[in-house]
């Protein structure tokens, strides 16, 4: 994966779920959330004229990275998924898969980058990071529909 040009893809679309100097959020290595202001970050031999895609790449050194790609709601009286992303989406899920993923609040889903790697996990995080207990969550790999969506989604932004 090319981290710097993935990371100016996903900004150049994400004024539909997230704020683009939010987009990234530092995941520590227990995936509690760290700082998702990387513009004021101070640390790792960041400066403040550093474009956004260097910080996140000094940052990226040290710590893991959080991407937000989108948002995901569950309606749990029809089974269904909204997904907010590029484009909008409304998945219907079978009551197995329902069970499996969903959860009571609406969550960010994107893509966490290990540190000191191109490796990514998909995933999501709380919606509010000043919460003490937000975190990170991977989200089980399956043939399901709603992780075949995420995956599809979350392609169209990785540039290779």
């Amino acid at each position: 994966m090319n981290i710097k040009e993935t990371i100016k893809n996903i900004r150049a679309s994400c004024n539909n779920y997230v704020d683009p100097e939010l987009v990234s959020t530092v995941i520590h290595e227990n995936y509690y959330m760290g700082s998702n202001n990387i513009e004021e970050f101070e640390s790792y031999d960041v400066k403040s004229e550093d474009s956004y895609e260097e910080k996140i790449l000094k940052i990226l050194e040290h710590e893991h990275v959080f991407l937000a790609i989108g948002m995901y709601a569950f309606i749990p009286v029809i089974n269904e998924c909204d997904i907010y992303s590029k484009k909008d989406y409304n998945i219907k899920l079978t009551q197995e898969e329902f069970d499996r993923y969903a959860n009571e609040k609406e969550r960010i889903f994107g893509i966490l980058i290990k540190k000191d790697s191109d490796e990514f996990i998909i995933g999501s995080t709380d919606l509010c990071g000043c919460n003490i207990d937000a975190a990170f969550k991977p989200i089980e790999k399956s043939d399901c529909d709603f992780y075949k969506k995420l995956e599809e989604i979350i392609d169209e932004f990785i540039i290779y």
